[in-house]
């Protein structure tokens, strides 16, 4: 796990000569990748990179290979590197960190405000409009694994439902995991509330009926880009090198159907319903200026040797601030923006990006190009920075008030969250990971 290293692509003083690219989420030192087509139409998906407010289309790009000398990069890798990203991310991925740089680079000195007026010319015909552009998933997702990584999440559900905050032992020696379902992965989702059996406290027999506690979980998505060997652990060393990148990810749930299901084999019907991720997957590369030391408390076990390594405590850490907002029904027919209900940072999670890697392949399981891990909810020490309604209204008993007058113990139908996610920090350029977006609608037999 070597350090990072800063290049010419995160040169804080680079712009390019698309303008709406200077102070957007994406400015040339992004460079994030997504699926596309244009709006309305029925074009087949095709791989992207955002820039500004608009999309660069790699498969036109690719079919055109002569960009590439005339941006100065004539390497085999480079043209190798961006056929593949034309045809399908997951063939970029699975080339290696060597292309991923390569394109990078590439992609950077075309779009960089020095690039020669034919360079430009070429990929400005290669752009479409973010706003004229239909997202999918930034990849085709074959597995989908869901984590559990913040102490202050555990801690501050524990409190509200009960049961003193108290955290299960093996929470401090291993990241935990459950299997999720990538079949109901999607981006910009109108979600049904879903139906299932709950529990009411002190009741005799379960009630079937739509979720009266649906929740939303403030996440991360990590995209692996490297398939391993089954039965080939990965280990730290090379945890980061199996990593594309990441983006936001709301692992919905309903928090009453989850409850009464979950013991004793986990999560189900309270969370396969659906699961929102942003469109755009921003690339470990770009991260590089964003690293921080990997801690932990010494009253906490510290990590076995196998999830543990010194390069891992120098800059194991990430520094992405991370934020919430929620729209009712009744503040958008009324023209009122979404809330923002909650603000975080990902650098308080009590496992890092590359320790889930390594503990999800320690007992020999093969992960694969395109692969999503969520993080977890993200949440800090603080009650303003709960990533999910059940710790803000504490399990309902203090329903938050919003600007509107409403109220809110857990999401009603019509309710819209919107996670946003972005890194700062002085000598760097802002990098953002756009929005998750996604909205209630009643449940089907509701």
């Amino acid at each position: 796990m070597s350090a990072p290293r800063l290049n010419l692509t995160h040169d804080a003083q680079a712009r390019s000569w698309l303008a709406s690219a200077h102070g957007s989420d994406f400015p040339i030192q992004n460079l994030p990748y997504g699926r596309f087509r244009r709006a309305g139409s029925q074009e087949a998906l095709r791989c992207g990179v955002a820039i500004g407010d608009q999309v660069l289309d790699l498969g036109h790009l690719s079919a055109q290979p002569d960009w590439l000398s005339a941006a100065g990069v004539d390497t085999a890798l480079a043209t190798r590197a961006a056929q593949a990203a034309g045809r399908d991310l997951r063939e970029l991925m699975r080339i290696g960190p060597d292309a991923w740089h390569a394109l990078r680079v590439a992609l950077f000195l075309a779009l960089r405000e020095d690039a020669a007026p034919q360079v430009q010319q070429t990929l400005m015909a290669a752009m479409t409009a973010q706003s004229q552009a239909e997202m999918a998933t930034p990849v085709q997702v074959g597995e989908y694994t869901d984590f559990y990584t913040s102490l202050h999440h555990a801690r501050n559900v524990g409190l509200a439902i009960g049961n003193g905050g108290l955290v299960t032992p093996n929470f401090f020696w291993m990241p935990i995991a459950y299997h999720g379902r990538a079949s109901s992965l999607g981006v910009n989702q109108r979600l049904h509330r879903p139906l299932g059996q709950a529990m009411a406290p002190g009741a005799q027999q379960p009630v079937y009926g739509p979720s009266q506690r649906l929740d939303y979980e403030l996440e991360m998505a990590i995209y692996i880009g490297q398939d391993n060997d089954w039965g080939r652990p990965v280990p730290m060393a090379q945890a980061e090198s199996q990593i594309f990148g990441m983006g936001l990810l709301n692992d919905w749930s309903a928090r009453d159907i989850q409850f009464w299901e979950m013991a004793p084999l986990g999560p189900f019907q309270g969370k396969n319903f659906a699961t929102s991720l942003s469109p755009w997957i921003v690339t470990m590369e770009a991260l590089a200026p964003f690293r921080l030391p990997f801690t932990r408390a010494e009253e906490h076990p510290q990590p076995l040797p196998y999830l543990d390594a010194a390069a891992l405590r120098s800059h194991g850490g990430l520094d992405i601030g991370l934020s919430v907002s929620l729209q009712t029904a009744q503040m958008r027919s009324q023209g009122q923006a979404a809330q923002e209900i909650s603000r975080t940072n990902f650098k308080h999670q009590h496992w890092c990006v590359s320790q889930m890697v390594v503990q999800h392949t320690i007992g020999g399981c093969n992960l694969r190009a395109g692969d999503v891990l969520g993080t977890g909810t993200v949440s800090g020490p603080t009650e303003a920075e709960a990533g999910a309604i059940i710790e803000l209204a504490k399990a309902g008993q203090q329903p938050i008030t919003l600007v509107s007058g409403e109220q809110r113990s857990f999401l009603l139908d019509g309710d819209a969250i919107v996670l946003r996610g972005r890194c700062e920090r002085p000598g760097a350029v802002r990098i953002g990971f756009g929005e998750c977006a996604g909205e209630v609608l009643p449940s089907v037999n509701g």
